[in-house]
């Protein structure tokens, strides 16, 4: 993406003191798309492909400006989550935990125990808090065994948010 299509797609951005500048018609325009979420899926598989993590954050910012539905993410969502070289590791879980998708308990698992280099100074680790809450909304016995398994983890916080979702869900 060159820096101009990303100063458009920055334009989607809503700021707390300004709205958007940009429309999401007129990214879709000069992408000469006219599904906004066919459009973020092959910037964000462009941007995997390439590994850069500033265009992973604008495929992001299209698909929710164009509400893309988070379904059609899951599979590149779980292969990116892993990768160290973009900042998006929050934003995945919090997608696959919309999901609700028991599939996704392994790579939820693995956020609550993995920390990317560029979230190693949080010590009240949001993106294993996110992931725990994650796992909390998840329906069945793949999920249920997750947390009780985190409910052991050295980090207290994790343990206390395992615990949390357990009696959450009524099984605790």
């Amino acid at each position: 993406m060159t820096p101009e299509e990303q100063g458009l797609v920055l334009g989607l951005v809503v700021a707390p003191s300004s709205p958007p500048t940009r429309t999401i018609d007129e990214v879709l325009a000069h992408f000469g798309e006219s599904d906004g979420g066919a459009l973020s899926l092959r910037l964000l598989q462009d941007a995997m492909e390439r590994q850069d993590a500033d265009d992973v954050e604008m495929a992001l910012i299209v698909k929710a400006a164009a509400g893309a539905s988070d379904e059609e993410f899951l599979e590149p969502l779980t292969e990116l989550f892993p990768a160290e070289w973009h900042r998006a590791h929050e934003d995945i879980v919090s997608m696959l935990g919309r999901l609700r998708s028991p599939k996704k308990v392994p790579t939820l698992v693995l956020a609550t125990h993995w920390v990317p280099e560029h979230l190693d100074w949080d010590e009240n680790r949001a993106l294993a808090v996110k992931a725990i809450w994650a796992l909390g909304a998840i329906p069945g016995p793949e999920a249920r065994a997750a947390l009780e398994g985190l409910r052991d983890a050295e980090n207290a916080i994790i343990r206390e948010n395992a615990a949390k979702q357990l009696t959450h869900r009524g099984e605790l």
